[in-house]
């Protein structure tokens, strides 16, 4: 499995939407959260200079944005998306071990926030985040690696 990952740049911005589409619209409608294009847009250049395409073997495929603190220390998991095409194959624990990996390096912990019907969870669960707060329609997570 060849993964890499690379900075995320305008021409992607059809290929975010689609994915964002794909990957999250029915999580977003089952708690009352807006999926209008505007809404996309604004999620998708949300922290977009933090954005990297995951490819697997040169084709994108996912999108990770992750962005580090100093004065708290922590790493923000602001998004991360798989093609449906290619979820179950261990591609996004593999970006996320990855990520979780800095953090043991710089003893820095890693948080996120995850649509509560978003079956992602049971993911981050086993790679060792855990709930520390609720939102109306999201939990918080976090992880010390």
């Amino acid at each position: 499995m060849q993964i890499t990952l690379r900075k995320a740049n305008q021409s992607d911005m059809g290929f975010l939407f689609e994915l964002r589409d794909l990957t999250m619209r029915k999580y977003l409608e089952q708690v009352g959260m807006p999926t209008s294009r505007e809404n996309y847009e604004a999620r998708i250049r949300y922290q977009f200079d933090c954005a990297k395409i995951i490819e697997y073997s040169g084709k994108p495929i996912g999108l990770i944005k992750a962005a580090y603190c100093l004065e708290t220390n922590m790493w923000k998991l602001i998004q991360i998306q798989v093609h449906p095409d290619y979820q179950g194959r261990g591609i996004g624990e593999s970006v996320i071990k990855n990520l979780l990996g800095v953090a043991k390096e710089t003893n820095s912990t890693v948080q996120l926030s995850v649509i509560k019907t978003n079956p992602a969870q049971q993911l981050y669960s086993k790679l060792g985040f855990i709930r520390i707060d609720e939102l109306e329609q999201e939990f918080i997570m976090i992880c010390k690696p």
